[in-house]
């Protein structure tokens, strides 16, 4: 089977390098690995930076970098990757794989992922697992998010996770394969099929929660995700986003998190459940406060959160969704 890989970049193009240096192996993974970086109209010289590096290294063979005509993100990026790696004339390309500009890709990465559509056939999406520098292990397999769920988010309370287990959106992930709601999108192969029955990333989404609706979508069409712990990926934490970063307890949400986060719900369950989402989320985590303030605990979430939710979310003049 031929894969089609697709790095988006916006402005990142040392760690775009960084992740087709750690390619270069993965090439023989597969019948024929093709990588498609995406633009997404830098500000900066990443064009001449990156272009400039694929013809000194020779990657002209394997590499094709591509200009998106603006900035509309995430997932408009990766789908001017998929429209080209669909109308390529590489009748074997069976699977098309995001990886996100601040990945490095271990060796075995792709192979395993390989492994996995061809054990699962009813398998659609497989994903890998991300990992700092070290070795140590991030959360990358996950589930729906729900009403009940963005409850227990915002209550962020251990006792209730220990008595509703399956409220919590993030487990702790066991090194075996598993089937899963969702993955990160920072490494997910996803089958050509999939792509056929489901169609492209909804490009409503500028950036979060649209691996989390392409999952469900797709889950919609009786494919099933999985997640492959053989196969490994650093992933370099929001450093192509500087959201998800480790201090991100620190900083505050960009209003394009909460208008993803309004979509998801809106687009998938509809507008009163968004509405009690919202309620919801917003209820569990007043308690949490309140907690908090009578326990002498810190808060563990980002900077002005309340006020930002309220504002995007209850606020009718800037309402988002």
């Amino acid at each position: 089977m031929s894969v089609a890989a697709v790095i988006v970049n916006y402005g990142t193009a040392e760690l775009v390098v960084q992740c087709i240096d750690s390619l270069q192996e993965t090439r023989w993974e597969c019948d024929r690995l093709q990588v498609y970086v995406v633009d997404n109209a830098s500000s900066d010289n990443s064009v001449e930076e990156i272009q400039a590096v694929i013809s000194e290294r020779g990657w002209n063979e394997w590499v094709e970098l591509l200009c998106a005509p603006s900035n509309g993100g995430f997932a408009f990026g990766n789908n001017v990757g998929i429209r080209r790696a669909l109308a390529g004339d590489d009748p074997s390309m069976g699977a098309v794989w995001l990886l996100n500009s601040d990945t490095i890709v271990r060796p075995g990465a792709l192979e395993s992922l390989l492994q996995a559509l061809e054990t699962h056939p009813q398998a659609g999406i497989v994903g890998s697992r991300l990992e700092d520098m070290d070795g140590t292990s991030q959360r990358s397999a996950f589930r729906f998010q729900t009403i009940g769920r963005e409850w227990a988010r915002g209550l962020n309370l251990g006792l209730w996770f220990k008595l509703f287990p399956n409220a919590e959106v993030a487990p702790v992930q066991v090194d075996q394969e598993y089937e899963t709601d969702w993955l990160a999108g920072a490494s997910m192969l996803i089958r050509r099929e999939v792509i056929d029955d489901t169609g492209l990333l909804d490009e409503g989404y500028f950036l979060y929660y649209e691996e989390v609706d392409y999952c469900l979508r797709a889950a919609r069409q009786n494919w099933r995700t999985v997640y492959v712990p053989t196969s490994r990926v650093v992933h370099l934490v929001g450093q192509s986003s500087g959201v998800t970063s480790r201090d991100a307890d620190d900083r505050r949400l960009p209003k394009y998190w909460y208008e993803s986060r309004a979509r998801f719900f809106t687009q998938n369950y509809g507008k009163m459940s968004r509405i009690i989402a919202d309620i919801s989320w917003l209820t569990g985590h007043l308690l949490y406060r309140a907690r908090c303030f009578l326990q002498r605990k810190s808060i563990t979430f980002p900077k002005c959160m309340v006020r930002d939710f309220v504002r995007f979310n209850f606020w009718w003049p800037s309402r988002v969704g």
